[in-house]
Protein backbone atom coordinates (compact mmCIF):
# COMPACT_ATOMS: atom_id res chain seq x y z
CA UNK A 1 0.00 0.00 0.00
CA UNK A 2 1.40 3.39 -0.97
CA UNK A 3 0.78 6.30 -1.75
CA UNK A 4 -0.16 7.57 -5.56
CA UNK A 5 2.49 9.99 -6.96
CA UNK A 6 0.79 12.97 -8.54
CA UNK A 7 -0.53 12.37 -11.81
CA UNK A 8 1.38 9.94 -13.91
CA UNK A 9 3.15 6.95 -12.22
CA UNK A 10 0.98 3.62 -11.50
CA UNK A 11 1.51 2.40 -7.72
CA UNK A 12 3.49 -0.70 -8.67
CA UNK A 13 6.52 1.78 -10.42
CA UNK A 14 9.85 1.67 -8.70
CA UNK A 15 13.19 2.79 -9.94
CA UNK A 16 15.90 0.38 -10.46
CA UNK A 17 17.61 -0.94 -7.40
CA UNK A 18 21.26 0.61 -5.94
CA UNK A 19 23.56 -1.92 -5.25
CA UNK A 20 24.99 -0.54 -1.06
CA UNK A 21 28.42 -0.75 -0.10
CA UNK A 22 30.55 -3.99 1.01
CA UNK A 23 29.36 -4.64 4.35
CA UNK A 24 31.77 -6.39 6.77
CA UNK A 25 29.92 -9.74 8.72
CA UNK A 26 29.53 -8.35 12.34
CA UNK A 27 32.80 -9.58 14.30
CA UNK A 28 33.73 -8.93 18.36
CA UNK A 29 34.61 -5.57 18.98
CA UNK A 30 37.50 -4.40 18.82
CA UNK A 31 39.02 -1.05 20.33
CA UNK A 32 39.94 1.69 17.85
CA UNK A 33 43.17 3.97 17.20
CA UNK A 34 40.62 6.95 16.19
CA UNK A 35 40.34 10.26 18.38
CA UNK A 36 37.15 10.86 20.11
CA UNK A 37 35.49 13.82 18.85
CA UNK A 38 36.10 17.05 20.63
CA UNK A 39 32.99 17.59 21.30
CA UNK A 40 29.49 16.30 20.47
CA UNK A 41 28.17 17.53 16.60
CA UNK A 42 24.31 18.83 17.02
CA UNK A 43 21.77 16.69 15.72
CA UNK A 44 20.73 18.20 12.48
CA UNK A 45 24.50 17.55 11.30
CA UNK A 46 22.63 14.13 10.73
CA UNK A 47 19.75 15.03 9.07
CA UNK A 48 19.55 14.43 5.50
CA UNK A 49 18.12 16.62 2.88
CA UNK A 50 14.91 14.69 1.14
CA UNK A 51 15.93 14.54 -2.47
CA UNK A 52 12.98 12.24 -4.34
CA UNK A 53 10.32 14.87 -4.47
CA UNK A 54 8.23 12.38 -2.53
CA UNK A 55 7.83 10.23 0.79
CA UNK A 56 11.03 9.42 1.25
CA UNK A 57 13.85 9.28 4.41
CA UNK A 58 14.94 13.35 3.99
CA UNK A 59 14.23 15.64 7.07
CA UNK A 60 13.13 18.55 4.48
CA UNK A 61 9.12 17.13 4.27
CA UNK A 62 7.12 19.72 2.44
CA UNK A 63 4.27 20.09 4.80
CA UNK A 64 2.15 21.78 1.85
CA UNK A 65 2.13 18.58 0.34
CA UNK A 66 1.82 16.66 3.42
CA UNK A 67 0.07 17.22 6.60
CA UNK A 68 1.94 17.76 9.87
CA UNK A 69 3.00 14.47 11.95
CA UNK A 70 2.29 16.18 15.68
CA UNK A 71 -0.53 17.04 17.53
CA UNK A 72 -4.56 15.85 16.61
CA UNK A 73 -5.64 14.76 13.56
CA UNK A 74 -9.65 14.86 12.80
CA UNK A 75 -10.23 11.92 10.77
CA UNK A 76 -14.03 11.72 9.68
CA UNK A 77 -14.46 7.45 8.13
CA UNK A 78 -16.95 7.13 5.43
CA UNK A 79 -18.29 3.45 4.67
CA UNK A 80 -19.16 3.03 1.03
CA UNK A 81 -21.45 0.98 -0.82
CA UNK A 82 -22.18 0.34 -4.57
CA UNK A 83 -24.34 -0.26 -6.84
CA UNK A 84 -23.42 -3.30 -7.88
CA UNK A 85 -22.05 -4.34 -4.47
CA UNK A 86 -24.61 -2.91 -1.88
CA UNK A 87 -24.07 -3.41 1.97
CA UNK A 88 -26.28 -5.66 3.98
CA UNK A 89 -24.23 -5.37 7.01
CA UNK A 90 -24.08 -2.55 9.67
CA UNK A 91 -20.88 -0.35 9.53
CA UNK A 92 -20.17 -1.48 13.50
CA UNK A 93 -17.57 -4.26 12.28
CA UNK A 94 -15.76 -2.15 10.02
CA UNK A 95 -14.82 0.93 12.71
CA UNK A 96 -14.56 -1.83 15.29
CA UNK A 97 -11.62 -3.09 12.75
CA UNK A 98 -9.92 0.54 12.67
CA UNK A 99 -10.21 1.75 16.02
CA UNK A 100 -7.48 0.22 17.56
CA UNK A 101 -5.51 2.01 14.88
CA UNK A 102 -5.79 5.50 17.39
CA UNK A 103 -4.41 3.92 20.49
CA UNK A 104 -1.60 2.68 18.46
CA UNK A 105 -0.57 5.50 16.89
CA UNK A 106 -0.54 7.02 19.91
CA UNK A 107 2.14 4.87 21.70
CA UNK A 108 4.11 4.82 19.13
CA UNK A 109 4.01 8.83 18.42
CA UNK A 110 5.10 9.24 22.48
CA UNK A 111 1.76 10.72 22.50
CA UNK A 112 2.70 13.72 19.94
CA UNK A 113 0.50 12.02 17.61
CA UNK A 114 -3.20 11.68 17.76
CA UNK A 115 -5.67 10.11 15.60
CA UNK A 116 -9.63 11.69 16.53
CA UNK A 117 -11.52 8.97 14.46
CA UNK A 118 -14.92 9.59 14.22
CA UNK A 119 -17.97 8.11 11.18
CA UNK A 120 -20.75 8.61 9.75
CA UNK A 121 -22.32 5.45 11.12
CA UNK A 122 -24.22 4.73 7.71
CA UNK A 123 -23.29 3.71 4.12
CA UNK A 124 -22.81 6.01 1.34
CA UNK A 125 -23.80 5.13 -2.16
CA UNK A 126 -21.73 5.92 -4.45
CA UNK A 127 -22.53 6.73 -8.07
CA UNK A 128 -20.74 4.19 -9.88
CA UNK A 129 -20.28 0.40 -9.63
CA UNK A 130 -16.95 -0.87 -7.71
CA UNK A 131 -15.12 -2.16 -10.93
CA UNK A 132 -15.28 0.82 -12.43
CA UNK A 133 -12.43 2.32 -10.33
CA UNK A 134 -9.70 0.42 -11.66
CA UNK A 135 -8.41 -0.54 -8.36
CA UNK A 136 -5.46 -2.59 -9.47
CA UNK A 137 -1.78 -2.23 -9.06
CA UNK A 138 -1.79 -0.08 -11.66
CA UNK A 139 -4.32 2.48 -10.09
CA UNK A 140 -3.48 5.82 -11.23
CA UNK A 141 -4.01 9.01 -9.73
CA UNK A 142 -6.30 10.48 -11.48
CA UNK A 143 -8.94 7.27 -11.27
CA UNK A 144 -7.77 7.15 -7.29
CA UNK A 145 -8.66 10.97 -7.22
CA UNK A 146 -12.23 9.99 -9.12
CA UNK A 147 -12.70 7.41 -6.02
CA UNK A 148 -12.20 9.79 -3.42
CA UNK A 149 -13.81 12.71 -5.06
CA UNK A 150 -17.56 10.21 -5.41
CA UNK A 151 -17.20 8.96 -2.50
CA UNK A 152 -16.70 13.04 -0.70
CA UNK A 153 -19.60 14.42 -2.73
CA UNK A 154 -22.07 11.40 -1.91
CA UNK A 155 -21.18 11.98 1.91
CA UNK A 156 -21.38 16.18 1.61
CA UNK A 157 -24.95 15.94 2.63
CA UNK A 158 -24.26 14.57 6.00
CA UNK A 159 -21.04 15.99 6.90
CA UNK A 160 -19.56 18.93 7.15
CA UNK A 161 -15.75 18.41 5.82
CA UNK A 162 -14.66 22.01 7.17
CA UNK A 163 -14.06 20.04 10.55
CA UNK A 164 -11.73 17.92 9.65
CA UNK A 165 -8.12 16.83 8.60
CA UNK A 166 -8.30 13.66 6.66
CA UNK A 167 -10.82 10.99 5.82
CA UNK A 168 -10.65 7.35 5.81
CA UNK A 169 -13.06 5.71 2.87
CA UNK A 170 -14.39 1.79 3.71
CA UNK A 171 -16.17 -0.09 0.99
CA UNK A 172 -18.65 -2.82 1.80
CA UNK A 173 -16.74 -6.49 2.06
CA UNK A 174 -19.10 -7.13 -0.51
CA UNK A 175 -17.09 -4.83 -2.95
CA UNK A 176 -14.77 -7.42 -3.81
CA UNK A 177 -13.02 -5.00 -6.27
CA UNK A 178 -11.63 -2.65 -3.74
CA UNK A 179 -9.10 -4.82 -3.53
CA UNK A 180 -5.92 -2.79 -1.71
CA UNK A 181 -5.61 0.13 0.22
CA UNK A 182 -3.46 2.96 -1.47
CA UNK A 183 -3.38 7.06 0.35
CA UNK A 184 -4.58 9.78 -1.81
CA UNK A 185 -2.17 12.71 -1.55
CA UNK A 186 -3.43 15.76 -2.96
CA UNK A 187 -1.25 17.98 -6.20
CA UNK A 188 -1.80 21.84 -5.33
CA UNK A 189 -1.43 22.39 -9.00
CA UNK A 190 -4.36 21.27 -9.83
CA UNK A 191 -8.38 21.96 -8.57
CA UNK A 192 -8.46 18.91 -6.55
CA UNK A 193 -11.48 17.85 -4.58
CA UNK A 194 -13.34 20.17 -2.17
CA UNK A 195 -16.47 20.21 0.03
CA UNK A 196 -17.89 22.94 2.27
CA UNK A 197 -15.39 25.21 1.01
CA UNK A 198 -12.64 22.93 1.79
CA UNK A 199 -9.86 21.37 -0.11
CA UNK A 200 -9.67 17.56 0.89
CA UNK A 201 -5.94 17.14 0.88
CA UNK A 202 -5.10 13.91 2.75
CA UNK A 203 -7.09 10.44 2.87
CA UNK A 204 -6.55 6.29 2.97
CA UNK A 205 -9.31 4.54 0.67
CA UNK A 206 -8.98 0.91 2.46
CA UNK A 207 -9.64 -2.14 0.37
CA UNK A 208 -10.66 -5.93 1.43
CA UNK A 209 -6.91 -6.30 2.68
CA UNK A 210 -7.89 -4.48 5.78
CA UNK A 211 -9.28 -7.62 6.62
CA UNK A 212 -5.97 -9.14 6.51
CA UNK A 213 -3.29 -6.05 7.81
CA UNK A 214 -5.54 -5.56 10.46
CA UNK A 215 -6.09 -1.96 11.91
CA UNK A 216 -2.11 -1.04 11.61
CA UNK A 217 -2.78 -0.33 8.07
CA UNK A 218 -4.05 2.46 8.86
CA UNK A 219 -1.26 3.37 10.52
CA UNK A 220 0.73 2.35 7.81
CA UNK A 221 -1.29 4.60 5.27
CA UNK A 222 -1.24 7.56 7.90
CA UNK A 223 2.23 7.45 8.02
CA UNK A 224 2.03 8.27 4.08
CA UNK A 225 0.26 11.30 4.67
CA UNK A 226 3.07 12.47 7.00
CA UNK A 227 5.69 11.69 3.84
CA UNK A 228 7.48 8.62 5.29
CA UNK A 229 8.15 6.18 2.51
CA UNK A 230 6.98 2.35 1.77
CA UNK A 231 9.64 0.11 3.50
CA UNK A 232 8.83 -3.11 1.51
CA UNK A 233 10.27 -3.48 -1.74
CA UNK A 234 8.29 -3.47 -5.03
CA UNK A 235 10.27 -5.67 -6.97
CA UNK A 236 11.29 -9.10 -5.76
CA UNK A 237 11.60 -10.37 -2.47
CA UNK A 238 8.33 -8.36 -0.38
CA UNK A 239 10.76 -7.63 2.75
CA UNK A 240 13.77 -7.92 1.42
CA UNK A 241 15.01 -4.90 2.97
CA UNK A 242 13.52 -4.58 6.85
CA UNK A 243 11.61 -7.52 7.30
CA UNK A 244 8.89 -7.03 9.82
CA UNK A 245 10.87 -4.19 11.68
CA UNK A 246 8.68 -1.01 11.11
CA UNK A 247 5.19 -0.84 10.04
CA UNK A 248 6.37 1.13 6.91
CA UNK A 249 7.32 -2.23 5.76
CA UNK A 250 5.71 -5.53 6.66
CA UNK A 251 2.44 -4.16 8.66
CA UNK A 252 1.78 -7.56 10.33
CA UNK A 253 5.66 -8.14 11.21
CA UNK A 254 6.56 -8.71 14.69
CA UNK A 255 8.34 -5.40 15.32
CA UNK A 256 6.11 -2.72 14.05
CA UNK A 257 7.06 0.11 15.68
CA UNK A 258 8.39 3.22 14.02
CA UNK A 259 11.96 3.13 13.28
CA UNK A 260 13.70 5.83 15.35
CA UNK A 261 14.60 7.42 12.35
CA UNK A 262 11.29 7.76 11.35
CA UNK A 263 10.59 9.32 14.62
CA UNK A 264 13.16 11.69 14.71
CA UNK A 265 11.73 12.95 10.76
CA UNK A 266 8.09 13.27 12.25
CA UNK A 267 9.32 15.28 15.39
CA UNK A 268 8.22 12.38 17.87
CA UNK A 269 11.87 12.18 18.85
CA UNK A 270 13.69 15.76 19.83
CA UNK A 271 16.86 16.90 18.50
CA UNK A 272 17.93 16.10 22.15
CA UNK A 273 17.85 12.32 21.82
CA UNK A 274 19.76 11.98 18.58
CA UNK A 275 23.51 11.41 18.84
CA UNK A 276 25.24 12.42 15.83
CA UNK A 277 28.58 11.83 14.18
CA UNK A 278 28.86 13.26 11.46
CA UNK A 279 32.59 13.42 10.83
CA UNK A 280 35.65 11.52 11.35
CA UNK A 281 36.30 10.93 15.02
CA UNK A 282 34.38 8.51 17.65
CA UNK A 283 31.25 8.91 19.93
CA UNK A 284 30.03 6.87 22.91
CA UNK A 285 26.30 6.65 23.11
CA UNK A 286 23.81 4.93 25.61
CA UNK A 287 20.62 4.22 23.78
CA UNK A 288 17.33 3.93 25.14
CA UNK A 289 14.57 1.42 23.82
CA UNK A 290 12.58 3.14 20.88
CA UNK A 291 9.60 0.94 22.12
CA UNK A 292 9.02 3.97 25.52
CA UNK A 293 9.29 7.41 25.99
CA UNK A 294 12.72 9.29 26.97
CA UNK A 295 16.39 9.15 26.52
CA UNK A 296 18.83 8.92 23.56
CA UNK A 297 16.89 7.08 20.68
CA UNK A 298 19.10 6.96 17.88
CA UNK A 299 22.91 7.25 16.91
CA UNK A 300 23.40 8.49 13.48
CA UNK A 301 26.99 8.32 11.69
CA UNK A 302 26.62 10.35 8.48
CA UNK A 303 28.60 9.27 5.82
CA UNK A 304 28.13 11.21 2.60
CA UNK A 305 25.30 14.10 2.17
CA UNK A 306 22.43 11.65 1.78
CA UNK A 307 23.65 8.90 2.99
CA UNK A 308 23.57 7.50 6.99
CA UNK A 309 23.99 4.73 8.96
CA UNK A 310 21.66 4.57 12.35
CA UNK A 311 21.57 2.44 15.48
CA UNK A 312 18.67 2.16 18.04
CA UNK A 313 17.68 0.03 20.97
CA UNK A 314 15.18 -2.43 20.24
CA UNK A 315 12.91 -4.69 23.12
CA UNK A 316 9.98 -6.59 23.04
CA UNK A 317 7.50 -4.60 24.75
CA UNK A 318 4.84 -1.86 23.66
CA UNK A 319 4.29 -2.01 20.01
CA UNK A 320 7.09 -4.39 19.72
CA UNK A 321 6.06 -7.37 22.12
CA UNK A 322 6.01 -10.03 19.31
CA UNK A 323 9.54 -8.83 18.22
CA UNK A 324 11.67 -11.90 17.16
CA UNK A 325 14.84 -10.42 18.56
CA UNK A 326 16.43 -8.02 21.05
CA UNK A 327 19.54 -5.33 21.39
CA UNK A 328 20.74 -2.91 18.33
CA UNK A 329 19.22 -2.52 14.84
CA UNK A 330 21.82 -1.23 12.73
CA UNK A 331 20.51 0.08 9.50
CA UNK A 332 21.43 2.40 6.62
CA UNK A 333 19.71 5.56 5.17
CA UNK A 334 19.49 6.65 2.05
CA UNK A 335 17.31 9.32 1.66
CA UNK A 336 18.11 9.75 -2.72
CA UNK A 337 16.29 6.11 -2.47
CA UNK A 338 12.55 6.60 -3.93
CA UNK A 339 9.85 4.29 -2.16
CA UNK A 340 10.12 0.91 -2.23
CA UNK A 341 13.25 0.56 -3.52
CA UNK A 342 15.14 0.23 -0.47
CA UNK A 343 15.40 3.89 1.06
CA UNK A 344 16.29 2.11 4.72
CA UNK A 345 17.66 -1.71 4.70
CA UNK A 346 18.66 -3.52 7.95
CA UNK A 347 21.97 -5.06 8.95
CA UNK A 348 21.89 -8.36 9.89
CA UNK A 349 23.71 -9.65 12.69
CA UNK A 350 23.09 -13.21 12.41
CA UNK A 351 22.37 -14.07 8.54
CA UNK A 352 23.13 -17.47 8.78
CA UNK A 353 21.12 -18.14 11.79
CA UNK A 354 17.57 -20.40 10.74
CA UNK A 355 14.47 -18.30 11.60
CA UNK A 356 11.80 -20.01 14.44
CA UNK A 357 8.21 -20.41 12.76
CA UNK A 358 6.84 -16.47 12.18
CA UNK A 359 9.76 -14.82 11.74
CA UNK A 360 12.02 -13.66 8.52
CA UNK A 361 16.09 -13.91 8.71
CA UNK A 362 15.94 -10.45 9.08
CA UNK A 363 13.44 -10.25 12.09
CA UNK A 364 16.80 -11.56 14.09
CA UNK A 365 18.67 -9.15 12.75
CA UNK A 366 19.66 -7.33 16.00
CA UNK A 367 23.38 -7.05 17.31
CA UNK A 368 24.41 -8.19 20.94
CA UNK A 369 26.82 -6.83 22.89
CA UNK A 370 30.34 -8.06 21.47
CA UNK A 371 29.42 -7.65 17.90
CA UNK A 372 30.14 -4.84 15.23
CA UNK A 373 29.54 -3.49 11.98
CA UNK A 374 31.87 -2.25 9.53
CA UNK A 375 31.68 -0.72 6.12
CA UNK A 376 35.05 -0.54 4.59
CA UNK A 377 33.55 2.09 1.89
CA UNK A 378 33.04 4.85 3.96
CA UNK A 379 35.11 4.01 7.24
CA UNK A 380 31.99 3.52 9.06
CA UNK A 381 32.05 1.43 12.22
CA UNK A 382 29.78 0.44 15.38
CA UNK A 383 30.59 -1.48 18.05
CA UNK A 384 27.80 -2.91 20.76
CA UNK A 385 29.96 -2.45 24.04
CA UNK A 386 26.62 -3.37 26.25
CA UNK A 387 23.51 -3.53 26.97
CA UNK A 388 20.60 -4.62 29.61
CA UNK A 389 16.74 -4.17 29.98
CA UNK A 390 17.28 -0.36 30.50
CA UNK A 391 18.94 -0.46 26.59
CA UNK A 392 22.50 -0.50 25.14
CA UNK A 393 25.30 0.95 25.11
CA UNK A 394 27.31 1.89 21.49
CA UNK A 395 30.56 3.46 20.26
CA UNK A 396 30.26 5.10 16.65
CA UNK A 397 33.39 5.45 14.51
CA UNK A 398 34.24 7.07 11.32
CA UNK A 399 37.97 6.95 10.52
Amino acid sequence: MSALPTRLRPLAMAAALVAGPCLAIPATATATATEPAASPAPAGSCALPGRTGWTDEGHTTDRVRFQRSTGTHRVLTLYVDFPDAPATDSTDAYAAQLAPAADWMRTASYGRSRLALSSLKRWIRMPADSTSYGFTRDLTFEAHEKYVRDAITAADPYADFSRYDMVYIVPTKAAAAISFSPTYLYDPATPGVTADGTRLKWAVTFGQDMWRWGYKVADHETGHTFGLPDLYSFTGATHQYVGGWDVMGNIAGPAPQYLGWHSWKLGWTRDAQVACLPARGSRTVRLTPVERPGGTKIAVLRTSETTAYAAESRRARGNDGAACSTGVLIYKVDSAAVTGTGPVRILNAHPSTTPPAGCTALDLAAYAPGQSFTDPTTGARIDVLSGGGSGDVVRLTKS
